[in-house]
């Protein structure tokens, strides 16, 4: 019986997908939607990178549903790591204990050898996104591997205080450049900057400003998710021993 129904709900699936796939329009034709962004994009946005210009202009309110929903994960994931710590504690007794193994030479040289040029190549990132492909989340979870890297090799940088406000100053940014939108045409994050030459870096109006602010929170916040995970675990150890 559950053999007859695993099929069953297979070949819906596939049909399903088959039928989709007979409707996408392959070959020359675009879509309305797809042909106006196409046509219009440049010109209306001075965003080069269409991406670009439908992620943060077009939909540009969904992207920050999107930042909100990040921001809430990480909450999220504070208030887990919390509830652990009794069950922890209780369990610390009966594990074995394990030592913290030193990083080695070269992993601990080459962190900070190459710390800097990660943070470079994340804001060169989200300050190009209008120009090329990439972007605030791309550039951000860039920054955030620097740190991660940095903790690997034993050492800690990150200032909470400084983390968080920077993650609030960003968000804080996202929403004023979207009211200031609102306020001058009754929409908001329209577009009010001048849209400048396209292909040069200062173009495309306030989209390169929204990447600055989305690279800066999504960097803050991955790099306090790995530093409270971090945390955890050099409390776990230290606990053990």
């Amino acid at each position: 019986m559950r053999k007859f129904i695993s099929l069953l709900l297979v070949g819906i699936i596939a049909s399903g997908i088959t039928l989709s796939l007979f409707k996408i329009p392959f070959g020359t034709s675009k879509t309305k939607v797809g042909n106006y962004y196409l046509n219009k994009g440049i010109e209306q946005t001075g965003a080069v990178n269409i991406v670009t210009s439908v992620v943060l202009n077009y939909r540009g309110f969904d992207t920050l549903g999107e930042v909100t929903v990040l921001f809430i994960a990480a909450l999220g994931l504070g208030m887990v790591t919390l509830t652990f710590k009794r069950e922890k504690r209780e369990k610390r007794e009966k594990r074995e204990k394990r030592e913290i193994q030193p990083p080695s030479f070269i992993l601990s040289v080459g962190s900070r050898f190459l710390f800097p040029f990660i943070l470079l190549f994340g804001a060169y990132i989200f300050l190009h996104g209008h120009l090329s492909p990439g972007g605030g989340f791309q550039g951000g979870a860039i920054i955030a591997s620097g740190f991660l890297l940095i903790y690997l090799s034993g050492e800690r940088r990150i200032n909470k205080k400084r983390f968080k406000l920077t993650e609030s100053l960003a968000g804080l940014v996202f929403l004023i450049i979207g009211l200031i939108g609102l306020y001058f045409s009754g929409y908001f994050l329209f577009n009010f900057l001048p849209k400048g030459i396209a292909n040069t870096l200062f173009s495309a109006g306030i989209i390169p400003l929204i990447y600055i602010a989305i690279g800066f929170k999504v960097g803050a916040e991955l790099a306090g998710i790995i530093d409270g995970l971090m945390e955890e675990i050099q409390k776990e150890f230290k606990a053990q021993n």
